[in-house]
């Protein structure tokens, strides 16, 4: 196993009226993504969801949930008719999630496919905004962030393809470390402390405050280190999806690129049970907040109750024992992408470790830092300022003349690993090595006959048939363009490409 792997990002998108503090989120989160659905020629909720697969109460440890004690929010299997939902052509999911409007990317293998294919979403929420900016109206703005810095937090979360048949337990063990520690270099930064930004501050990660217990089932109450949702959308005895919550939305491609890449490694390393060290943190959940409160990076923990380490060294440790793995493992001979994240991570880890503002291009919390600091310096600002903390949600707007991001990026003040062109294709064309291709390509080629779809299926509603036929997609690395790119040329109708599905040329999945 290398960096590659089934992976994606789900984004939930801050969402507000400017000077309307009232505005229904949910309504304006459905008229976010029917906007988008109808300037691409999409009708929100006519290709909708098939929830035939979903298990959101099913949980690793190797029970269900009963649904009676489950939190609402829990209940992502339930189908709401007035929230909005579209499935896009290059395979990701756009749809009403609570009370924002969410981006799920497709299924890639790489994680430079996973930065080009989140920030396609980015672009579909800057092009809704676009769209809702009517004269005469307030219009809508979307935030990439994950808190409004007022006590509520809404998720990004990663997703990771991996082997069944590691034991849960080692999952568990061996990442909450990693996880404590990642945020020193995977951070999105944010001014204030605590859920409520209670006490005045600069802290790395945007999240970190809003997590309660090492392990769990829930995502938006009593937040785990570890979720345990186990709702594979594949092969289930084959595969598991590791579903992360911790994370935070992130804007520089390296931080990205560092996020998805080193924790596919760790992963492979668990998988092939060769975590050789115990890095077992003492009060892992204590950890992550202290860690996330200190920009020095000089905040210790207890590691394995024998040493402490601050998390750039945690990191380290991490690193040595991958690199070690990958030499016994490929003798050096790493993958263009294993290479690329081994490189980036030490480049990183090292400038981290001597002066955390050299990585000001890289990381995204070193990056707002900066500009924090220089608008302090500039207007005099204390850390208690309001204005500070308008300057952060300002950082993540969607719009590329208004968000601080943005707009450095515009400028060449941000290292940019994924450029533009890739992701305007990726706005529309969904990914050639994985079966999202077949999903995609089936809503551009067939969208009026689609009459729903999910990670693992497609439903098909022709004339010739008197009921809904359904092409199931358990294996994401078939229903490649390798795979059915062929048949799908081949076919000029749906009506066609079950046909050709059913006498056998190929299968989905």
């Amino acid at each position: 196993m290398t960096v590659r792997r089934i992976m994606g990002i789900e984004t939930e998108y801050g969402i507000s009226v400017p000077g309307d503090p009232t505005a229904n989120p949910m309504v304006l989160s459905g008229r976010v993504v029917t906007a988008y659905a109808t300037q691409v020629g999409m009708r929100a909720a006519r290709a909708g969801w098939d929830y035939e697969d979903e298990a959101p109460l099913r949980d690793a440890r190797g029970f269900d949930m009963a649904r009676g004690v489950a939190d609402p929010s829990q209940l992502t299997d339930e189908e709401d008719p007035t929230l909005a939902n579209v499935v896009l052509t290059n395979g990701a999911r756009l749809y009403v999630d609570h009370a924002h409007p969410e981006y799920s990317s497709p299924e890639v293998t790489s994680p430079r496919d996973a930065i080009a294919w989140d920030r396609a979403g980015e672009a579909i929420m800057r092009e809704a905004v676009r769209l809702l900016a009517v004269p005469g109206t307030p219009g809508v703005n979307l935030y990439k962030n994950n808190t409004d810095g007022k006590g509520a937090s809404y998720g990004t979360h990663e997703n990771y393809l991996m082997s069944r048949s590691t034991p849960f337990a080692e999952i568990v063990r061996h990442l909450i470390p990693f996880f404590v520690a990642r945020q020193v270099m995977c951070g999105s930064g944010r001014v204030g402390i605590g859920v409520e930004s209670s006490r005045p501050g600069f802290q790395l990660a945007q999240r970190s405050d809003f997590f309660e217990v090492e392990v769990g089932l829930e995502t938006t109450l009593k937040r785990p280190l570890i979720n345990t949702r186990d709702e594979p959308h594949a092969v289930a005895d084959r595969y598991r999806r590791l579903h992360v919550i911790l994370g935070d939305a992130n804007h520089c491609d390296v931080t990205n690129l560092l996020k998805l890449g080193t924790t596919s490694l760790v992963l492979g390393m668990i998988e092939d049970s060769a975590v050789g060290a115990d890095l077992t943190v003492d009060k892992p959940v204590e950890a992550l907040h202290r860690i996330s409160h200190d920009p020095t990076l000089r905040t210790t923990v207890e590691v394995a109750g024998r040493r402490t380490m601050t998390g750039v060294q945690l990191l380290w440790s991490y690193y040595e024992l991958v690199d070690s793995w990958l030499q016994q493992k490929y003798a050096g001979e790493l993958d263009e992408d294993t290479a690329e994240v081994m490189q980036r991570w030490e480049q990183v880890l090292t400038k981290l470790e001597r002066d955390p503002m050299e990585a000001d291009r890289e990381v995204d919390w070193v990056t707002k830092l900066k500009t924090m600091e220089s608008y302090r310096a500039r207007d005099g600002l204390d850390w208690s300022d309001h204005r500070l903390r308008a300057i952060d949600i300002q950082w993540s707007d969607v719009r590329t003349d208004k968000g601080l991001f943005n707009r450095l990026l515009a400028g060449g003040r941000v290292e940019q690993l994924v450029d533009d062109t890739l992701v305007k294709d990726a706005v529309g064309n969904p990914p050639r090595d994985t079966r999202a291709y077949f999903r995609g390509t089936c809503l551009a080629r067939f969208p009026r006959e689609v009459a729903a779809a999910s990670w693992d299926s497609v439903i098909f509603d022709v004339q010739s048939q008197p009921s809904l036929q359904r092409v199931p997609m358990l294996e994401p690395e078939r229903g490649t363009e390798a795979h059915v790119g062929p048949l799908l040329e081949r076919a000029g109708s749906a009506d066609e490409l079950l046909r050709l599905l059913a006498d056998g040329t190929t299968a989905a999945g």
